[in-house]
């Protein structure tokens, strides 16, 4: 049997935190993270259960990096790869053959290239099969509102980035036009160019995203934001949204004022086998994000390689890693929004009121 370790690490700090110290909730965001800091990493939980359709098993452990996403951005390099770093040690101790970089320690520096030069062991932030499922959640959800890709406009909110440039790059041969959207127009349009040879329409870029979005009519969104960058305003009626990114892009207003559009959590996915994470992650049971499940197929599959590190992220990975999901038994576990499931009835309403116009609220 070959194992794995995840890390996993607060992203919203006060409410993740208190999973394991309740105290943490009354607390000041500011002095949690001055406490995270003086932690070391540990072992959160081991992981079993897991049995792939062939009939081979797994086993793994969460590892916790004691760092917040703010607190990734703004320490020194050196002493955030040094936690994830000893995390990476930790797994290795345990007896794992490959590691996941979940949420931001797969953002972090160079995308995982310095960490995995530090561990014996292989090493992969998931992004492969993070693509596959934005994908995946994308073309279904559309199908479910009623959207036809070929007469779509579809929308990538930061394109610039490994999950978002590949996204783009799967979607352009299906859509009638394609929006990147990101901060600079300059880092956006040599994108452009690579995908206008093989788009089915149209491919433009804007760094003007209140301007430009709301003409969209599917969205993958996946930056490395801090805080919500997405409002109410910003999406057509009858829009569906894939958000890939953790934290989330879509602002919690949204739920509670746009109940014509479909908001997807992007890369949820079921486990094959009775798996029980010993951890509670906010996750139905037998569900784990699409990066998760990617270094547990790369334990099944016996495949103990570095796979997707750094900035990029090729389609023919996220072929690799579709193909490797359907051999094992790891599919899409149905929609999640605002972290609940949501109904075939809620979706059937969604599309009902999608052609209502959308008024925005004073803010």
């Amino acid at each position: 049997m070959h194992r794995f370790a995840f890390i996993i690490h607060p992203v919203d700090v006060k409410r993740d935190v208190a999973r394991k110290y309740p105290l943490a909730r009354y607390l000041p965001e500011r002095w949690v993270e001055k406490l995270l800091l003086r932690k070391e990493p540990v072992v959160l939980s081991k992981i079993t259960g897991i049995r792939s359709l062939t009939g081979a098993t797994t086993e793994g452990w969460f590892i916790g990096c004691p760092l917040s996403p703010r607190m990734m951005l703004s320490l020194p390099l050196e002493v955030v790869y040094a936690k994830i770093i000893r995390c990476g040690q930790i797994a290795q101790e345990l007896g794992a053959h490959v590691i996941g970089l979940g949420a931001f320690t797969s953002v972090v520096g160079d995308g995982g290239i310095t960490i995995a030069k530090h561990l014996d062991i292989a090493v992969t932030t998931g992004n492969s099969y993070t693509v596959a499922t934005a994908i995946e959640a994308a073309v279904l959800g559309a199908q479910k509102m009623d959207i036809d890709i070929a007469d779509a406009t579809v929308a990538v909110v930061g394109a610039t980035g490994s999950i978002g440039r590949t996204c783009a790059e799967a979607l352009a041969p299906q859509a009638r036009e394609l929006l990147l959207l990101g901060r600079d127009e300059a880092r956006l349009e040599p994108i452009a160019e690579q995908l206008r040879p093989i788009a089915r329409g149209t491919v433009r870029v804007s760094a003007d995203l209140a301007r430009d979005l709301p003409t969209a009519d599917v969205v993958i969104t996946v930056t490395s934001a801090l805080d919500a960058i997405i409002y109410p305003k910003d999406l057509k009626s009858g829009a569906v949204v894939v958000d890939v990114a953790r934290p989330r892009d879509v602002s919690v207003r949204v739920a509670r004022e746009r109940d014509d559009v479909l908001v997807i959590e992007g890369g949820v996915v079921e486990v094959p086998g009775e798996v029980d994470f010993g951890f509670d992650f906010g996750f139905p049971p037998r569900t784990a994000y699409a990066c998760m499940a990617e270094t547990m197929m790369l334990a099944l599959e016996g495949r103990i390689e570095n796979f997707t590190l750094g900035k990029e992220v090729s389609l023919e990975q996220v072929r690799t890693m579709q193909a490797l999901a359907r051999k094992h038994g790891f599919r899409l576990a149905g929609f999640r929004s605002f972290e609940r499931a949501i109904t075939e009835e809620e979706i059937a309403a969604i599309r009902a009121r999608r052609k209502k116009t959308y008024v925005p609220t004073a803010s």
